[in-house]
C-alpha cells in the first residue's frame, strides 16, 4: 500500500474551447495531472484498491472535523470522476485496467492511497 500526498480532483466536463480558455476547474485538473506524474503514482493493471481522501474545509469547527475524519464522503466530486482523473493522468490508454475498487472519505489532508487488489479466483454461482 502506497499513500501519495496529492489532493484528489475529479475530471471536469471539458469542451474544445478549454484548450485556450482558463477555466478554474480545468486548471485544477491539469495541475492535478502534473502532480500525479511528478509523484510517479502507480496503479497496478491487474487491479487496485484506491482510497481517495478529500480534505475537510478549514471553515469547519474542530468538533465537526473530528467527527468527520475518516468518514465516508457523500458529496461531489463523484468517485468515478476521481478515478477517471487519476487514470487519465497516468495512462494514454487506460483500457488495460480491468479491476478497481474505490472509496472516498474525509480527511485532514488530501491524499490518494493505492494497494494492489485482485478479483477472487472463484466467482459466486448465480441462479439459473
Amino acid at each position: 500500500m502506497i499513500a501519495y500526498p496529492i489532493t484528489p480532483v475529479g475530471k471536469p466536463r471539458m469542451t474544445r474551447s478549454d484548450k485556450w480558455k482558463q477555466r478554474p476547474a480545468v486548471l485544477r485538473y491539469r495541475a492535478f495531472k502534473d502532480e500525479v506524474r511528478a509523484h510517479r503514482v502507480w496503479v497496478p493493471e491487474d487491479g487496485a484498491s484506491i482510497l481517495f481522501v478529500l480534505p475537510m474545509p478549514t471553515s469547519w469547527s474542530g468538533k465537526k472535523r473530528a467527527a468527520h475524519d475518516g468518514q465516508v464522503h457523500r458529496t461531489k466530486p463523484d468517485v468515478d470522476n476521481l478515478l477517471k482523473a487519476l487514470l487519465d493522468a497516468l495512462y494514454e490508454d487506460d483500457s488495460g485496467i480491468h479491476t478497481t475498487a474505490q472509496r472516498k472519505v474525509w480527511g485532514v489532508e488530501g491524499r490518494i492511497v493505492i494497494a494492489p487488489w485482485s478479483w477472487p479466483d472463484h466467482l459466486p454461482q448465480t441462479a439459473a
